[in-house]
């Protein structure tokens, strides 16, 4: 997925764990002016089971123009303008956004002053008259974009030694612009960013332009392929930008803070060849560029930004993670931009499609490059399954996140555990099936968003096989099913039914 977890002691089995502290910018209440309100206001969402009131009903976004000024310091908010473009798919008297964490100054709608208030984590806008379905809408709003405190890192603009960088997943985004915050809305993305002089913005996608103004530089990125809200990425800090090339001429371009750029080139000179190997598994990689942002930040994970993926430096720095392991994060990183960036997820539930696939490709390249055998890993990730399962829910079906911390649905049972599925999977139906699966789902959903359901009935497809029975258990079951052609696996007891 997105936030991935890192391993508190490096040298032992790779386990999904976090290190992160709660939310609490998340209960922070949305900070607009009200400018009027001709009809009570209401937070609205598309109905996603594990995050209600994400998203928004009645329209789909078609592109975001998003525009930030940072002044000179991360503890201060910045100056922002973001334009939505968007198609009406309903008749709207009122425009729900979700926006959280920031003071709005004024919305207009086509060009034209409209009325605004907050609801709960939504911006409410109530143009002058109502929207027909069918038609096009522009909505421009000013705000403030406020980064989060050294305290509250869970998401948003994260704050690093020289600057900033974001980390929207899953519910996040909206803590930095407004937005129909739901991966299954993705749009196209221009962002630009200005700066004081001695500082790099870099941004999702390709620049497209640098303008410099006396002591400001702004910086234009624009995205070729469509994006969710949760994979925006802004790079804003004293870094260089280096730049390589990867297989069939893409262009690789790593950001780093400058006093670190050839500590950290052993790292970043591996990427180019990481592709080669993700080409080879699944298909050619689907975007217009990639690279890594390293961030001079302690965040607990890494994050699959699409284009330009978040990793901690000391990630590349601690001498106590094994080479191995730091590659193989890297390879998790990357097999996002296939897995959750480029086939998006549908709703969140079905978020083990992003994380099992990751972890999958993560262990794939470990046996195959580190002679860390996938087995090993699959039966250890076996006997914890019905551990996971109770705590945090079957694969597809994963419990609600905790009170007051909405990134908690990132638990090992959609990591290890829907790994573990995939396992399985190819356990039952052989190898060259499961290949073939592998690279059609790519494919056919390709800049899209899709769901368990249509995993299902691909690998029905691919495989020429009933399979519904066998989905069921595996991504819903309270219980591991035997794992084919392991009878002699076991999975230990909850420790709650083990003192029965």
């Amino acid at each position: 997925m997105p936030l991935t977890p890192r391993t508190v002691a490096p040298r032992a089995r790779i386990t999904p764990s976090r290190r992160r502290k709660a939310a609490a910018l998340l209960a922070c209440a949305v900070s607009v002016c009200l400018l009027a309100a001709s009809a009570p206001a209401a937070p609205l969402g598309v109905g996603d089971r594990l995050f209600p009131y994400l998203g928004n009903p009645g329209y789909d976004v078609a592109s975001y123009d998003l525009a930030f000024t940072y002044p000179g310091t991360n503890s201060k908010p910045l100056q922002a303008v973001t334009t939505i473009d968007a198609w009406t798919t309903t008749s709207l008297d009122h425009v729900n956004l979700d926006f959280a964490h920031g003071k709005v100054d004024s919305v207009e709608v086509d060009g034209e002053p409209a009325a605004f208030t907050s609801a709960g984590e939504d911006l409410v806008v109530t143009p002058e008259g109502s929207l027909p379905e069918g038609s096009w809408m522009r909505i421009t709003v000013r705000h403030t974009s406020d980064p989060v405190s050294a305290a509250d890192r869970d998401g948003g603009w994260i704050r690093t030694a020289d600057g900033l960088a974001m980390a929207n997943q899953a519910d996040v985004a909206h803590l930095v612009f407004p937005c129909n915050d739901h991966p299954s809305d993705k749009a196209m993305f221009t962002i630009r960013v200005t700066a004081p002089k001695g500082y790099t913005a870099v941004a999702n996608g390709l620049p497209t332009g640098v303008d410099r103004a006396g002591r400001a530089t702004t910086w234009t990125y624009r995205t070729q392929h469509p994006m969710a809200t949760e994979l925006a990425q802004v790079s804003i800090g004293r870094s260089t930008v280096l730049r390589r090339s990867g297989p069939h001429g893409l262009p690789v371009r790593d950001v780093v803070p400058t006093k670190d750029r050839a500590l950290l080139e052993p790292w970043l000179k591996k990427t180019p060849d990481q592709i080669v190997w993700m080409e080879g598994k699944v298909g050619p990689y689907p975007f217009e560029t990639y690279g890594l942002l390293m961030a001079d930040a302690d965040t607990g994970f890494e994050l699959e930004t699409q284009t330009l993926s978040l990793f901690e430096r000391d990630l590349f720095t601690e001498p106590g993670f094994p080479k191995w392991y730091v590659e193989s994060i890297m390879v998790h990183e990357l097999a996002h931009q296939w897995f959750g960036n480029s086939v998006s997820p549908r709703t969140w539930s079905d978020l083990w499609l992003n994380e099992g696939h990751a972890t999958w490709y993560e262990a794939l390249y470990a046996e195959e490059k580190a002679d860390r055998p996938v087995e090993a890993r699959m039966k250890a990730a076996y006997s914890a399954s019905d551990r996971w399962r109770a705590a945090g829910g079957p694969p597809a079906a994963p419990k609600a996140p905790d009170p007051g911390q909405k990134i908690s649905i990132f638990r090992p049972n959609v990591y290890d555990g829907a790994a573990l599925v995939l396992y399985a999977l190819r356990q039952e139906i052989g190898r060259p099936a499961f290949e073939r699966l592998e690279r059609a789902w790519v494919n056919r959903h390709q800049d899209g968003v899709a769901s368990t359901a249509d995993f299902v009935e691909l690998a029905e497809e691919v495989s020429g096989r009933e399979l519904g029975g066998f989905f069921e258990g595996w991504l819903y079951g309270a219980k591991t099913p035997p794992m084919p052609g392991h009878p002699d696996w076991k999975s230990a007891a909850p420790r709650s039914a083990a003192v029965k």
